[in-house]
């Protein structure tokens, strides 16, 4: 696996930016756009998913990372719950559905991988940058 500098590069995090824009488009429209509670709670549930992958990447440890994609991919199991009620409720077309809950699975799926690799090659992370000099 190449080294990832900049959490940017994170297919896990690239894919929930995409659920991420996909979630606010369709809450802004019809009966969803009137039930604030659900409307606001799936879409704090994916911008969790890729702030946490964010965060966890900018973290001093890999153990620390781990913790955030694991709270990550929690996230991205409630986005697919809330997908059910929104469904449910009729908020959804069976096509908005399925490919919010596709993009959900696979961003879950990328962090599952993504933590395995993690787990399988431990070792420290404390600095990142390249360089360590700093402009005020």
């Amino acid at each position: 696996m190449p080294t990832i500098k900049r959490f940017e590069e994170i297919e896990a995090w690239q894919t929930a930016r995409d659920l991420t824009k996909t979630i606010y488009a369709v809450t802004e429209q019809g009966k969803f756009a009137r039930d604030f509670g659900l409307r606001d709670q799936i879409r704090r549930a994916s911008v969790s998913v890729m702030s946490n992958i964010a965060e966890g990447f900018e973290s001093q440890t890999q153990q620390q990372f781990i913790r955030y994609l694991s709270i990550a991919k929690a996230s991205a199991g409630e986005v697919r719950s809330q997908l059910y009620v929104s469904r449910d409720l009729n908020y959804l077309t069976e096509e908005q559905f399925t490919g919010l809950f596709q993009m959900a699975e696979k961003a879950s799926r990328q962090i599952a991988n993504f933590i395995s690799y993690l787990e399988s090659h431990p070792q420290s992370r404390t600095v990142r940058e390249d360089f360590t000099e700093y402009e005020a």
